[in-house]
């Protein structure tokens, strides 16, 4: 099934469609060859992992384990499969395997193997084609989004993403565009060459059936980065991308690498999955000799899984999975909410409806929402979940397209790499928070300046802080940065803030000043109200004892006359 989403440049919006991951039975009507995900039982037990690990071992644990349980569990289905000569490709971010070419009957087979949890469509989905509008080189110093979010502030104060490292999966990327190209992590300093082992790969193995030619202006497994639509290029120079004079990115001093997982627009589960297990562990050009010390810090999303691809409640569980295993191994995941608004709880597809992914609404440059960007709360899995979790710029955005050109453009893919961006200059500021994805997830969102505007959506009655438009807020780069600093080095700063945060008992909150007086509010994940105290701060610390709690998430609001303080607590 083709679902047609609107993109274009210039006030038309951008947000990629991931198809629907559905389960098959020999009672489908088409008997074409169909290409399939089967889903092993057996799925890694990431909850053992251990505290207090580096991002670095976090990375090695979760892909040991997630290899391994993949090669003690796939064999029998791999013997299976090489007797009836399929061509396959074995996955271990999840323990599943792709089969191509295969007919309802042979479905029926391998679900009823022992050790088959599920076997799931892998149809592509197509981004319809982009109409780009070049424009000359404004010759522009910092784009409007920037300012807005305080990022020019951070350079000054020394942090512009260096020792991080952001990643992307798109439709590809220009390497050598002069606004990201000296920021690729596998460029060489001789103006045309580059190492691109570790630092890309290309999941387009095969041409789409669904295009009239096989002609792609890149290629197929190409092993030299290249952006067959443009939208991939948009989005890195937003992170990263600048030249002396015309700041477009973020994190300007952050190293990037990449992914393309659409072939001239359609891809499929399975290349959005394969482009998640290299960023777990990048390996060399041919797909070998995986080094999970090289994953990157943080990954920039901007496509989901409608229900009208038949994805559904039924089948969400595998790519929240694939999610999950990213963050446990200490990779923060950035994803576009969606273009679906102006409607409520249109946040309502993968990856951006779940817990452990990061939801991006599109703000402008008024700080309002963007009329089409996605809001919640998350009605279709019935969690009513708070999202997007905070909103940054998404509207005329400008950056760079492929061929040396620059445009654009609008939507929540335009809001996420922001995000992405401030995630990279945290890391600068504190290489500390590196891998502890909680943290800096908390920061962001306690730290996002309060957006609240009238709308239908309802009110968080529970959660005063939060809505279901903005979240927690609009990031603020330079309050995030600050609040980074004092994760490491605890000092006064023009706002409360909270560390350690996740913490198994005691939270220490410091202040800007001495001798004041505060109420503290706090609640739990469901809404109730735990606590409500006024408390003196002796000098420009409290510190709260939270240890008769029970373990999990908790929001807090801290009042000073008129000024509120919001955010989130996670106990051990």
């Amino acid at each position: 099934m083709k679902h047609i989403i609107r993109y274009t440049i210039i006030a038309i919006f951008c947000f990629f469609s991931l198809s629907g991951f559905v389960r098959l039975t020999a009672n489908d009507a088409a008997e074409e060859p169909k290409n399939v995900l089967v889903v092993m039982e057996e799925q890694a037990d990431l909850t053992i992992l251990s505290q207090g690990l580096t991002k670095e071992e976090k990375g090695r644990f979760v892909f040991d384990l997630l290899t391994a349980t993949a090669e003690d569990t796939q064999g029998p289905i791999l013997r299976h499969i090489a007797e009836k000569g399929w061509k396959y490709q074995s996955f271990f971010i999840i323990n599943a395997i792709k089969v191509e070419g295969i007919s309802s009957t042979d479905i029926s087979d391998l679900e009823a193997l022992p050790g088959v949890a599920y076997v799931q469509h892998d149809n592509p989905v197509k981004l319809t084609d982009v109409r780009i509008k070049p424009s000359t080189f404004p010759g522009r110093e910092t784009e409007w989004g920037l300012l807005q979010i305080g990022a020019d502030q951070v350079w000054d104060m020394g942090y512009t993403g260096q020792g991080a490292v952001v990643a992307g999966q798109d439709t590809g990327y220009d390497w050598s565009h002069p606004a990201i190209k000296s920021r690729y992590r596998g460029f060489i300093d001789t103006g045309t060459s580059a190492e691109h082992d570790y630092n890309w790969h290309d999941a387009i193995h095969d041409y789409s059936e669904l295009h009239d030619t096989q002609v792609n202006p890149c290629g197929l497994d190409v092993v030299v980065p290249c952006d067959d639509n443009g939208h991939g290029t948009h989005t890195m120079g937003t992170m990263v991308g600048g030249t002396e004079g015309d700041a477009i990115g973020v994190a300007p001093g952050a190293k990037w690498i990449a992914c393309r997982n659409m072939e001239r627009g359609w891809g499929s589960p399975s290349s959005y999955i394969e482009c998640y297990e290299f960023f777990l562990a990048p390996t060399d050009l041919q797909g070998e000799n995986p080094l999970p010390e090289k994953a990157p810090h943080v990954i920039n999303n901007s496509w989901s899984c409608p229900e009208i691809e038949g994805c559904n409640t039924s089948n969400f569980e595998t790519m929240r999975m694939v999610i999950d295993n990213l963050k446990t191994a200490g990779i923060v995941v950035v994803v576009s909410a969606g273009n679906a608004g102006p409607e409520c709880s249109t946040i309502n597809t993968p990856s951006a409806i779940f817990e452990n992914s990061f939801s991006i609404g599109a703000s402008d440059d008024k700080d309002s929402l963007a009329w089409f960007s996605s809001r919640g709360p998350v009605a279709i899995d019935g969690s009513m979940r708070i999202k997007p979790n905070v909103s940054a710029p998404g509207v005329n955005v400008r950056s760079c397209f492929p061929d040396d050109r620059y445009g654009t453009a609008s939507g929540t893919s335009m809001a996420g790499p922001h995000v992405a961006g401030v995630v990279a200059l945290m890391i600068s500021a504190n290489p500390a928070l590196a891998g502890n994805v909680e943290r800096i997830e908390t920061i962001l969102e306690q730290t996002a300046t309060p957006l609240h505007e009238d709308n239908d959506c309802g009110s968080v009655d529970q959660f005063p802080m939060v809505n279901y438009l903005h979240g927690f807020g609009r990031i603020d780069a330079k309050a995030a940065v600050e609040a980074a600093i004092a994760d490491a080095y605890p000092i006064n700063l023009f706002r409360p803030t909270v560390y350690p945060n996740p913490s198994d008992d005691v939270f220490h909150f410091v202040f800007p000043e001495e001798d004041d007086e505060y109420i503290f509010e706090i609640w739990n994940s469901e809404g109730r109200l735990m606590r409500q105290e006024k408390i003196k701060s002796n000098v420009n610390r409290v510190t709260l004892d939270l240890s008769a709690y029970k373990s999990g998430l908790y929001y807090y609001r801290i009042t000073k006359n008129d000024t509120s303080w919001t955010g989130t607590l996670f106990r051990l």
